[in-house]
């Protein structure tokens, strides 16, 4: 009896021994151990707590939030987010400028970090990968957009980084980017090249491909005239890419205090419009233009800027999405008016290879997540220089 209790007080102690090991092994253990096996492909079984900001209604500020997302599945990745940026649409979204809203309501699709678990059938990305997420999440991947690389244009619906329903959802709907984690399907993550600086590429997955797309299928030549409407998040990014692909670039701003930097930017001239007259020397002289501007607006004065059977897209989208076109003005400038969504997720990583490759940043100002409300005011007054971006760190 002796013996045998000798026996079970030392397996008792081996057992208490290994059990502290094992815990104090958990707790020092990074993400990337915690979620992967030998392979690095094991996934989490049980739902994902996140912490963020979101909205609880349309009129007060974002407040904290704690909530779950769903678990890692086979064909999704876990990314630690690093940078979210802040982009116009979180706010028309979370205001009810765009339609009605479920609450509450984390926004943003402009998120960039590290993946920390991916599925069994993830074959596109490993542990420690710098990865992004754009404004989209999920599609039919059937129908033709979606098998042609447009998978913001489902013929059934994409579904929205935010705000969109999704069954697999803890909380019913998508939940964006400002928030310290996200899981998404891999097929809608875009890989970011080692050379490219995460604290620069949140933009480009939302900003970068929203003026790119439009940019790329005009084709213009070297040399053409290409006018960019509205200098702001959107637009800046908009500047440096025409110009870097030979344009002249003319940029129209209501904002006089932006020119210097404009100028910087790489643009020929610009053109601060105090009233309509100051567009009266450049009727029927641009090749192209594009328009950022988030808001209903004179269009058709700006549209007469360009040659006739030149075009004209517009990609800022108004409240309610609503624009006044004066017909009289269309019909007789002979302008071709277009509008613009985003790009599939092939021309996504299109877009961030070649910022990476020909050293493209948009300028982005830092912010903890406390700044969040006070920099959405600046958004709306126009005083942000040019793209807020969110430390994540901070949530």
């Amino acid at each position: 009896m002796k013996s045998d209790n000798n026996n079970s007080t030392k397996g008792r102690r081996e057992f208490i021994q290994q059990a502290t090991l094992a815990g104090t092994g958990l707790l020092l253990a990074t993400p990337l151990q915690l979620f992967s096996n030998e392979k690095n492909t094991k996934t989490m079984s049980t739902n994902i707590k996140s912490r963020g900001y979101a909205g609880k209604n349309i009129t007060d500020p974002l407040v904290k939030w704690e909530f779950e997302r769903r678990a890692v599945g086979d064909d999704d990745i876990l990314i630690e987010i690093k940078f979210s940026g802040i982009c116009h649409s979180d706010i028309h979204t979370i205001k009810g400028h765009w339609g009605p809203q479920k609450y509450p309501h984390v926004p943003e699709h402009e998120i960039a970090g590290i993946v920390t678990a991916i599925g069994k059938n993830v074959t596109t990305f490993k542990l420690g990968d710098q990865a992004g997420i754009g404004c989209m999440v999920d599609s039919c991947m059937k129908c033709e957009s979606c098998k042609n690389g447009e998978e913001h244009h489902c013929e059934t619906g994409m579904t929205g980084t935010y705000g969109s329903p999704e069954k697999s959802s803890p909380t019913g709907i998508t939940q964006g980017g400002y928030a310290n984690n996200i899981v998404v399907k891999a097929h809608f993550a875009i890989k970011i090249p080692n050379n490219l600086d995460l604290k620069y590429v949140a933009p480009l997955l939302c900003a970068g491909i929203t003026t790119y797309s439009p940019l790329m299928r005009q084709n213009f030549k070297k040399g053409d005239k290409v006018g960019i409407i509205g200098i702001g998040g959107l637009g800046h990014i908009a500047v440096k890419l025409a110009v870097s692909k030979g344009a002249e670039v003319y940029a129209f701003t209501t904002t006089a205090n932006k020119k210097a930097d404009i100028l910087s930017f790489g643009a020929k001239e610009v053109i601060v419009v105090d009233s309509m007259e100051k567009l009266n020397p450049y009727r029927g002289k641009l090749d192209y233009m594009l328009s950022t501007v988030p808001y209903d607006y004179d269009l058709a004065s700006y549209a007469n800027c360009v040659k006739p059977y030149g075009n004209f897209t517009q990609v800022g989208m108004p409240i309610n999405g609503h624009l006044s076109l004066n017909n009289f003005q269309m019909i007789f400038n002979r302008v071709n008016f277009n509008a613009s969504l985003i790009g599939g997720i092939p021309e996504t990583q299109e877009v961030v290879d070649y910022c990476a490759k020909n050293n493209i940043h948009p300028q982005i100002e830092m912010i903890n997540a406390t700044e969040i409300n006070a920099a959405w005011d600046k958004v709306v007054n126009k005083e942000a220089r040019y793209r807020f971006v969110i430390d994540a760190s901070t949530f």
